[in-house]
């Protein structure tokens, strides 16, 4: 079988890492745990590397470029180290419930043109498992206030009954868990590391529509998040409401086809958002 390698990152907050190293070091079909430390600024390292041992790796990132810079970090040791391997991708702060979960989703990879497998994801009470990719103008749409509100859910939601089922194949998967094929990793030039937040599941979304493979969501598998634990810590809200416009802008003008005039329009409406945003 297959190695099966997992990344876990952390900023400033080992006492979250801690707790999942804890739910998944005696899973056996973990061959590899790497800890990737995205140059936390407290005592994450110190505190980390207590864990260290044959089968728990700790990397440093000499920077902290943003989440998908320590996906390409941690991904490209495990493929030094195995060459081919199914690599697990997760938030500090996510609960597995039982080793089962995750041979149940490798599984799925016996299928055709199957590239990224993701559990369903439970933040909270509230059920996300993915969306859809748009079109240039589609995205825009979603973006005009008042008027999103009309469209936003039927642009980029799929109806609840597409899920009536074990598993669907998806646009787009959440990017909290899930786990990758390192051959198409490779062959997508891994993720693209000019977003520091956000949108880095759009970006591979369409790096995989390219090449003709797919995602799934099984509908079976549950694993908890806690959403945004270590990140609320950085950043403000409304920080990191401008991180995510500035990801999407990026996206949306390297992957998504959009034209000068579609960027202005967006910018736009991303600014009076913003606006907005302040008095919320």
């Amino acid at each position: 079988m297959q190695k099966i390698g997992m990344i876990i990152i952390n900023y400033n907050d080992s006492k979250t890492t801690k707790k999942l190293l804890e739910n998944v070091k005696d899973y056996n079909v973990i061959n590899k745990i790497v800890i990737v430390d995205n140059k936390s600024t407290d005592n994450s390292v110190k505190e980390l590397e207590k864990y260290k041992s044959s089968k728990v790796t700790i990397l440093v990132n000499e920077e902290n470029n943003g989440y998908a810079s320590a996906i390409n970090l941690g991904s490209k040791y495990l493929i030094d180290l195995y060459k081919e391997c199914y690599i697990i991708v997760s938030n500090s702060d996510i609960v597995i419930h039982k080793e089962s979960d995750i041979k149940k989703l490798i599984n799925h990879f016996a299928m055709k043109d199957i590239a990224i497998v993701a559990p369903t994801i439970n933040e909270h009470g509230k059920i996300k498992r993915c969306w859809k990719l748009c079109s240039a103008n589609s995205t825009i749409l979603v973006n005009i206030p008042l008027i999103n509100r009309l469209y936003k859910k039927n642009i980029l939601e799929y109806k609840e009954d597409y899920f009536n089922k074990n598993y669907s194949i998806v646009d787009v998967i959440h990017g909290s868990f899930f786990i990758i094929d390192s051959k198409i990793l490779k062959k997508v030039n891994y993720f693209d590391e000019k977003t520091f937040l956000y949108y880095e599941e759009n970006i591979m979304a369409r790096k995989l529509q390219v090449i003709n493979k797919k995602s799934l969501v099984d509908n079976t598998v549950i694993v908890d998040h806690e959403h945004s634990v270590s990140i609320n810590k950085k950043y403000s809200e409304l920080n990191k409401y401008k991180i995510l416009k500035q990801s999407q802008e990026y996206y949306m003008q390297e992957y998504n086809n959009a034209n000068k005039l579609q960027m202005s329009i967006l910018k736009f409406f991303n600014k009076v958002n913003e606006f907005f945003y302040k008095f919320r």
